[in-house]
Formats: C-alpha cells, structure tokens, sequence
C-alpha cells in the first residue's frame, strides 16, 4: 500500500452527529446527504466526510460518535440552517491511505496505518486533529458494493 503524505487546507464543514456502533445502519448520512443536496452541495464541487470520533477499542460501541459532513462553500449562510451543526476542521499534515473494500473492512485501514505503517514512518499521529475519511463513492451504486473512501491521519514529524 503506497501512503503519501499531504496537508489539506483548513475546511469548513456542516454535519449530523450521530452516536452508536460504527457497525449499525448509518442513518444520519441519509439525511444529511437530502439536505445537502437540496442545498446545491454535492461532488465534485463539495466532499462528503466521515469522521469518527472515539475507538471503539476503547470505548463501548454504543457510545461511539461519528459525524457525517459536507464541506460548505465560502459565503454559504449556515444562519439559515438551524437544524445543521457547522465547524471547522484543521488543516496540516494528513498522511493519506487510498481504501477500496467493503465498509465492514475500514477498520483494518485505521488497524494498518496505526498499528504498521506510523510505528515505521519519520510520522508521530497528530491526536489534536480528526481522522478524516473523504467518501469518493456510493456504496450502494458499486457494482462490487465496495466503497472508495481516501482516510486521512492527521501527522506530525517525528521529534528525535
């Protein structure tokens, strides 16, 4: 697996919160998705995140929170959205792995990068910033119903 590392801009997003396993029915894409689209925001002009919030190593599965974003265009007026939450995700240093699985098997993508590839690279995890994971497709519209989703890891040089 060929990881580069990249930094991505500081972006705004509007999300939907939703809270429970990672491994349930993600029913708050499907709503944020009708108001994103209602909205004018979809691809390619606008990305669709996900962004996991706890481990659920660490943390019992139902208490784990997972945002479901879209990145909002400079000027959009989030005063007229009351029922979407709006922030802002940091920019830097993101090492990117290219996923290509079904979504049962993103988990091994967070396994690889944390538990392989950053004990070996000249890259720490950055822990002040989110895991992005950039959704590329539909799931459901895959022939092989896989999805395609380009995880970022937040990184910092290595000191010493």
């Amino acid at each position: 697996m060929k990881i580069i590392v990249t930094t991505l801009p500081e972006t705004e997003v509007g999300y939907i919160r939703r809270t429970g396993s990672y491994f349930e029915p993600q029913e708050h894409w499907g709503n944020l998705i009708s108001w994103a689209s209602s909205n004018g925001l979809f691809p390619p002009e606008q990305s669709f995140i996900g962004i996991s919030l706890d481990n659920p190593e660490l943390l019992e599965r139902r208490d784990c929170r997972h945002d479901a974003c879209v990145t909002i265009p400079d000027g959009f007026d989030k005063e007229k959205h009351k029922e979407i939450k709006f922030k802002k995700l940091s920019g830097g240093d993101y090492a990117l792995y290219p996923f290509y699985d079904t979504p049962d098997n993103l988990n091994s993508a967070y396994q690889y990068m944390f538990g392989e590839w950053l004990p070996k690279s000249e890259y720490d995890p950055d822990y002040d910033r989110y895991n992005l994971e950039y959704n590329m497709n539909n799931p459901a519209e895959d022939t092989e119903g896989k999805c395609k989703v380009d995880l970022y890891v937040p990184v910092r040089k290595k000191t010493s």
